[in-house]
């Protein structure tokens, strides 16, 4: 019998108690539509070597089959801390200790307090418990001791203290954790250490000496080893006992303990050479920042949390150039903050560094002439369509412009041809260039279609970009057409460099971009173009790419494939781009 009911008023999938979950959405890390292949967003720690999967051939069949043990790990870590066996246990990352002390501790009635803005899972967590949430603004570097004490309450039951703080890594002083703990003896401070590697001082022998505090630390940051989710609490061992008993009894699975513990067994060397490659960086991005007109926040975790003018821009910027970082906007506190992870590898913090430059202080503006400076959308557009009616093919402009929007549809004699061959009709690029060239150019008996072109943006606009930028023009026209265009339209003296069909092969390949950085003599620009092909010449070529729709171009349609294709933007005309400068 089936005893689920169709009547959705009689809810019984509902979640109980529901006020516990009301307004709580699951956890989910932020994504980006195009490309990236540097994860600067989540503050994971550099990988360890493939060998240490070689860890777990030694282990057998057994690996697999058999219910895991964490009480190695758990001896190695308490000799590690010095402090008793009973008083460790191994669990499913930092964040699962952290539901643990929520789940013992927290309860309708009772409080945690916290500091905003902080790790997001610990109120999460709290509420889940039916605790209230009690919070104290941790806006600057100290970190507000008598504001948290003066919150203290009868009701209080947990007090989380996260040094380095996330997202803003901000540090509590040990005498700071000590008054704490002294001033609320009956509650729990809820110490989370997941950075404590890369901070000044590390507080967790002074967390161990306290009896009410349990320490959470994580092999996700500095050790590496996110994608296992091992973590540990550290506290009395009558504490421990509840946190086993609040969760489930095999939270780490066999192959994570193994690779764990061959981890922490290889010693410390590596992550020392990490950490201190880390703290460098740090150092360096804050002052790179600031150079930029950021303003970075002090930190001693493995990020930087700076605040932008507009982080919007910055963010998309960088993943246009396939780096992702953490933009936060639910929290007024952060509004305008990008959090920005030290990748702790020479290569990629070389890259880091190029790549905020990029955005934030280009050296150039490089320009796609069809689409962006020319309105061809009376002409190129439509000799094209007027080439294939002369091979008995009608074609719609929305035709056109889907063609056009796909990549590789830079030449539009092969863009033509293309469109021919779809339709089943065989010609020559040939035939199909001496027809298209006899519409667009005219002849003698009837003018060419390219007497329809316009300049889109306003001169003065460009007169205004040039004075503040070189500006160059990177485009699949052959060089008398182009220079034809930029002639009639008064725009020649304002251009310091054409890239033409005849310089190099055609976008998407980066090539013409590069050759126009070569010949400006920059590495840093951004291009504006209105198809997949100008954002992924200029993606490839490391220079970001703005995109902007073509004249006649089906908003939507062409909005999505410039966004797919990684345009850091879509601007409507260009006075926007004075607007990102400024």
């Amino acid at each position: 019998m089936n005893t689920l009911s169709s009547d959705n008023s009689n809810s019984l999938i509902r979640p109980f108690p529901a006020e516990r979950v009301a307004g709580v959405k699951a956890y989910r890390g932020q994504r980006i539509a195009v490309p990236v292949d540097l994860r600067l967003d989540s503050n994971e720690g550099r990988a360890p070597d493939l060998a240490l999967l070689n860890s777990l051939e030694r282990q057998g069949r057994q690996l697999l089959n058999r219910y895991p043990d964490a009480s190695g790990l758990e001896a190695l870590l308490a000799k590690r801390l010095q402090i008793d066996p009973a008083a460790v246990m191994v669990t499913a990352g930092g964040d699962d200790a952290i539901d643990r002390v929520c789940r013992s501790f927290c309860a309708p009635g009772r409080e945690l307090i916290q500091c905003r803005p902080t790790f997001e899972m610990i109120a999460r967590y709290a509420h889940l418990a039916g605790a209230e949430i009690v919070s104290v603004d941790w806006t600057q570097a100290a970190y507000p001791l008598e504001h948290v004490i003066s919150r203290i309450s009868p009701a209080t039951a947990v007090i989380a203290v996260v040094s380095p703080n996330n997202p803003n890594g901000f540090v509590v002083s040990a005498a700071e954790l000590k008054r704490l703990s002294a001033c609320a003896r009956q509650a729990i401070l809820l110490v989370d250490l997941a950075y404590t590697e890369f901070a000044d001082q590390d507080l967790t022998d002074t967390a161990l000496g306290l009896k009410n505090a349990v320490v959470v630390r994580t092999f996700s940051k500095a050790w590496g080893l996110a994608g296992l989710r091992v973590g540990y609490a550290a506290a009395d061992p009558d504490i421990i006992e509840l946190l086993r008993a609040a969760g489930h009894p095999y939270p780490v699975g066999r192959p994570s303990l193994a690779l764990a513990t061959a981890r922490l067994q290889a010693g410390d060397q590596a992550i020392a050479q990490f950490i201190k490659r880390v703290r460098l960086e740090r150092a360096e991005l804050s002052d790179l920042l600031g150079s930029l007109g950021a303003e970075p926040f002090t930190s001693q975790a493995n990020f930087v949390l700076a605040r932008f003018r507009d982080a919007g821009w910055v963010r998309n910027g960088l993943a246009a150039l396939g780096i992702s970082v953490r933009i936060f906007n639910s929290d007024k506190s952060l509004q305008g903050c990008l959090r920005i992870t030290c990748p702790g590898k020479k290569v990629s913090f070389a890259r880091l560094k190029v790549a905020l430059k990029t955005v934030l202080a280009p050296r150039a503006l490089l320009l796609d002439m069809d689409g962006v400076l020319a309105d061809v959308s009376n002409s190129y557009r439509q000799t094209i369509i007027e080439t294939a009616q002369t091979f008995g093919l009608a074609l719609s402009y929305e035709e056109v412009s889907r063609a056009k929007a796909q990549t590789g549809a830079n030449n539009d004699w092969q863009t033509t041809q293309r469109l021919l061959e779809n339709s089943g009709i065989k010609t020559t690029l040939s035939e199909v260039k001496t027809r298209f060239e006899n519409i667009y150019q005219g002849t003698s008996e009837k003018p060419g279609l390219r007497t329809r072109e316009r300049l889109i943006p306003e001169r003065a606009v460009l007169e205004r970009l040039a004075a503040r930028l070189p500006l160059a023009i990177v485009t699949g026209r052959p060089r008398k057409d182009a220079a034809r265009f930029l002639n009639e339209s008064g725009l020649t003296g304002l251009v310091q460099e054409v890239i033409c069909l005849e310089d190099a092969p055609l976008k998407p390949d980066p090539a013409p971009v590069r050759l126009a950085l070569k010949r400006l003599g920059i590495e840093r620009a951004w291009m504006v173009g209105d198809t997949p092909d100008d954002m992924n010449a200029a993606r490839s070529a490391g220079v970001v790419p703005l995109g902007i729709r073509a004249p006649g171009d089906q908003a939507s349609q062409a909005d999505q494939a410039l966004e797919l294709s990684g345009a850091a933007r879509i601007i409507e005309d260009f006075n926007e781009i004075e607007e990102i400068l400024s």
